[in-house]
């Protein structure tokens, strides 16, 4: 888990709600109740560069076995949820739509549309459509 992103510091996946309040309380255990707080947890894991939680949170049967984010010279810094379908508290599945933006030794986003399950009551990321 990153513990260098201060609790008190706005969380990066845009909610508007600090770090701590916010992603921070998943990276650090808490189960997310939706599909799109699972995206934007997982976004906000890129952006803090926390792999683990990443790892974690991905479908096993498609998960690396490892996952290095330092070193990537991009930054991600903006998240924008563009669709979503299902996915909520009740749902066994859904998709989310969004699209990240990034900046550093390129500047871009990434539009993926991606689909989640549920696996024994938890959410976890299962693949992703790049558009």
């Amino acid at each position: 888990m990153s513990t260098s992103y201060p609790d008190s510091k706005r969380c990066p996946c845009g909610t508007g709600l600090t770090y701590g309040e916010c992603c921070g309380r998943y990276h650090a255990g808490v189960t997310a109740p939706t599909a799109e707080t699972l995206m934007r947890s997982r976004f906000t894991a890129f952006a803090v560069g926390d792999s683990a939680y990443l790892l974690r949170t991905w479908a096993a049967e498609d998960r690396p076995e490892t996952l290095e984010l330092t070193d990537t010279g991009v930054r991600f810094y903006r998240l924008d949820i563009l669709d979503v379908v299902g996915g909520g508290p009740l749902d066994e599945t859904g998709v989310v739509e969004f699209e990240a933006f990034y900046k550093g030794a390129e500047k871009g986003s990434q539009h993926e549309r991606s689909s989640f399950r549920r696996v024994n009551g938890e959410w976890v990321y299962a693949a992703g459509d790049v558009r």
